[in-house]
């Protein structure tokens, strides 16, 4: 996809609009058309504790995003457009990452506060003061069956964007839903290419560490509501020459005297395709192998569980993961950040190396209990051990604290503000304590 200017963007929703005030079949295309933007102002900062290097990434920005749906015209087979167009303006951000631009190693250069990858790099290794995107996609409908091509935003077990920074990640490819039997949910595709959270264009997709790239993510699945309180779930992925995942997942939930008692029961099975299945170097994926190598073929197997009590404001949350295989949990990765449907996936930690088990802990408290609706505040640990490896026991564990609150009434209502922090620590090689800080002020203005 392209990049564009502001002005564009902004008035993006009034143009197609136009497009298709010419025909009197579009009468649902216009009637039933929404756009908003929404700003989003992040801070970011991460302090690493110890280690060679650099000891600060720290940015702060303003992002735009507008999202553009039409409605879909009218008779049997209805067509649509989509689209999201986004801006970042960087406010500040510490110096130069590296003198040859993106995809340097941060820590061989010596400037000890470098920016983060909240944006794009200038060849000198600074960020861009700003950068810019338009996505379209185009849709057709029949009956409650939707075909796209174009811009995704994926939220699936086996492939979920990420969105923790200025401006959320984006998937480009062709996408099919269907909701025609009752209780059931049903999604399939392709994904060609990503556009990380930090990038303005589209590129090829890969696992973390990876030379080789691949621009095909096949998936398939579905989620079955059986009653009002159990939904199953099956998934299946496939990024070419990388791995094939398969996805089994059950949620079930009881009234428990004053409260309720929710389990949420996830199994991914994950092994090699193409390229990697074969061995070739440029393929490989991270872990830890019976011959001492630390890249290889996928090869996980990983289950967890995770249990809430809610009662009143309160939610308890216990939950346990256990990684088994020779490789780390595979994902898609461009090297600054990817998304998981992992219970322990947490601001910093993963908690998926090969062999590790991880036990988590969670607490939230909803204010609204107490008259304060809006009013959230909550914390993780999870803590991470047996990674496999020959030379000593490794482990890890990372405690994330967040308070959160957002306006209920009055001319800004729905403007929301979260404060979130966490603490990582490990013994694991190449790895480094760290302490992130995350200020995130978000509001959606509706336009139609």
């Amino acid at each position: 996809m392209s990049k564009l200017s502001p002005l564009p963007c902004a008035i993006l929703g009034c143009n197609l609009a136009l497009l298709a005030s010419g025909s009197a079949s579009a009468a649902g295309f216009l009637e039933d058309s929404k756009a908003s933007v929404t700003l989003r102002n992040t801070y970011y900062n991460d302090d690493y504790r110890e280690g060679q290097g650099v000891s600060k990434l720290e940015e702060w920005g303003q992002g735009f995003q507008l999202n553009y749906s039409s409605g879909f015209t009218q008779g049997t087979v209805g067509f649509g457009l989509d689209a999201i167009a986004q801006w970042g303006i960087r406010l500040d951000g510490g110096g130069r990452a590296s003198a040859t631009g993106p995809g340097t190693d941060f820590s061989t250069n010596a400037d000890s506060r470098q920016p983060t990858n909240m944006f794009p790099r200038n060849s000198d290794g600074s960020s861009v003061n700003e950068f810019g995107s338009l996505s379209p996609a185009v849709k057709m409908r029949i009956s409650k069956t939707e075909l796209r091509y174009g811009v995704i935003e994926p939220n699936m077990p086996v492939l979920t964007l990420i969105d923790g920074r200025l401006l959320p990640q984006l998937f480009e490819g062709t996408q099919i839903t269907s909701t025609d039997i009752d209780n059931l949910k049903l999604i399939g595709g392709q994904i060609e290419k990503v556009k990380d959270r930090g990038s303005s264009s589209y590129d090829s997709m890969k696992v973390s560490g990876a030379l080789g790239d691949s621009n095909k993510f096949r998936y398939v699945g579905g989620d079955y509501q059986l009653g009002k309180s159990l939904t199953l779930q099956y998934y299946y992925g496939n990024l070419e020459d990388f791995y094939k995942q398969h996805f089994l997942g059950a949620i079930k939930t009881w009234d428990i005297g004053p409260g309720k008692l929710k389990a949420d029961l996830r199994y991914f099975h994950s092994r090699p395709d193409g390229a990697n299945g074969k061995g070739d170097a440029n393929y490989s994926s991270s872990g830890f192998y019976g011959d001492g190598k630390t890249r290889g073929k996928v090869d996980n197997d990983l289950y967890s569980g995770l249990f809430t009590y809610s009662v009143g404001g309160h939610a308890i949350s216990l939950g346990y993961q256990q990684s088994e295989g020779e490789s780390y949990f595979p994902s898609i990765n461009l090297g600054a950040g990817s998304g998981v449907y992992l219970i322990t996936d947490g601001m910093l930690g993963r908690f998926g190396a090969a062999g590790e088990h991880a036990w988590q802990a969670r607490y939230y408290y909803n204010f609204a209990a107490q008259g304060i609706p809006g009013l959230m505040a909550g914390m993780h640990y999870t803590r991470g051990d047996n990674i496999k490896a020959n030379d000593y026991e490794r482990k890890e564990f990372e405690r994330i604290t967040f308070i959160s609150y957002t306006l209920q009434n009055g001319p800004l209502k729905g403007l929301g503000a979260t404060i979130s922090q966490s603490m990582y620590r490990t013994n694991q090689t190449g790895l480094r304590a760290q302490d992130e800080y995350k200020l995130m002020v978000k509001y959606e203005i509706p336009i139609f």
